[in-house]
């Protein structure tokens, strides 16, 4: 039975970070690669650190989850292929097929073209398509936790999925998920480019799948979560107030006890929440799993080119916003259309291997 929360939690962070990285374009805060700010203080960039802290994690979860149901009816081998066509495919060929374009704008809105002088042009194409990678980095990472996945199923045989079973009802057992994600997000954080936090995401991908696709521990998180929900409101509010100003996507804030109890219990709460309530599929839902894809893969690019020539206009900041959350939404969802019905460019930039109904 297609368990339709995990659908609905996947589309439904999907529209969260399309919102996030339109008020992240003209923030305050994190200067590198965005337009800027409209005036020093803007109560908006307050829904960044509202959002930043959990809504990768529960993504890399309900991935992890999808994992294991995935290789319940494929074989390893189909999972393999599936996970290198959808992922890998995309986060590198596809960078120099299309998203060079996404390169090219990031690194106008950035200046890196002022500074570079006189460069090759092969050369300048390779570090635009580089620099086209944006929001790819999760599906390479994605890529990366799969292959390793594999590897840890074949020395491991089920014995841990097994020993997680006994454990995976316990409430106490969830806090002790909860410190130890607090020290993966400790390690093997890259220091330049921060959102590869492989410590973190790794941990939470396998913790969906070997933890939360047990129902004993979906059961738990629905039983509390009328417990993990305010605790995360809480959580949220005092880590906005401690840290507003600072940069949320790096150490220290990134990785902080605060910052990690908060995406905690707010990953909880939304697996509990959505089992009880958000386990359905309507006409509007079956829409946006099928979109979404193509909505994540597209978006940044019409939110940069908004950021790179709105900016400079007179148009008020609420008109900017909002032409720019729509043309987010609009021009992704058009440019999957399109590239989805055309060969090689499905395969390369989607990670279709063939046409498909979309």
């Amino acid at each position: 039975m297609r368990k339709y929360y995990l659908d609905n939690i996947r589309w439904g962070t999907v529209l969260l970070v399309v919102i996030y990285h339109v008020i992240y374009m003209f923030n305050g805060i994190a200067s590198e690669g965005v337009a800027g700010s409209f005036k020093p203080h803007q109560w908006q960039d307050a829904i960044q650190y509202a959002l930043y802290p959990w809504f990768m994690v529960l993504l890399f979860i309900v991935s992890g989850m999808c994992a294991k149901y995935y290789l319940d009816s494929h074989s390893e081998k189909e999972f393999l292929r599936s996970k290198t066509v959808k992922l890998l495919v995309p986060s590198t060929i596809g960078l120099f097929v299309f998203q060079w374009i996404q390169g090219i704008v990031s690194m106008k809105l950035g200046h890196a073209f002022e500074t570079m002088g006189n460069v090759p042009k092969p050369i300048l194409y390779l570090i635009t398509s580089v620099s086209g990678t944006g929001v790819l980095w999760y599906i390479q990472l994605l890529w990366l936790f799969s292959v390793l996945l594999l590897l840890i199923r074949k020395i491991e045989k089920g014995r841990l999925y097994n020993l997680c079973e006994k454990v995976a009802g316990s409430p106490i057992f969830m806090l002790i998920l909860g410190v130890l994600m607090w020290g993966f997000s400790q390690i093997l954080n890259t220091p330049v480019v921060v959102v590869y936090r492989f410590g973190i995401y790794g941990f939470s991908f396998l913790i969906g799948y070997y933890i939360f696709t047990h129902e004993k521990a979906t059961d738990c998180l629905v039983k509390f979560r009328f417990f993990t929900l305010p605790v995360a409101v809480i959580l949220g509010a005092v880590y906005t107030k401690v840290y507003y100003g600072k940069n949320f996507a790096a150490e220290p804030v990134v990785n902080s006890p605060l910052a990690v109890a908060f995406l905690w219990f707010a990953c909880l709460a939304i697996l509990g929440l959505m089992k009880k309530y958000g386990n359905k599929e309507t006409t509007f839902t079956r829409f946006m799993n099928k979109k979404s894809w193509g909505i994540y893969v597209f978006h940044y690019l019409p939110v940069s080119l908004c950021g790179l020539f709105l900016k400079q206009t007179a148009l008020p900041p609420f008109l900017i916003y909002f032409i720019t959350l729509v043309s987010a939404f609009a021009v992704s969802i058009l440019l999957y259309e399109i590239i989805s019905r055309i060969p090689f460019f499905r395969w390369c930039v989607l990670g279709i291997s063939r046409k498909k109904k979309v």
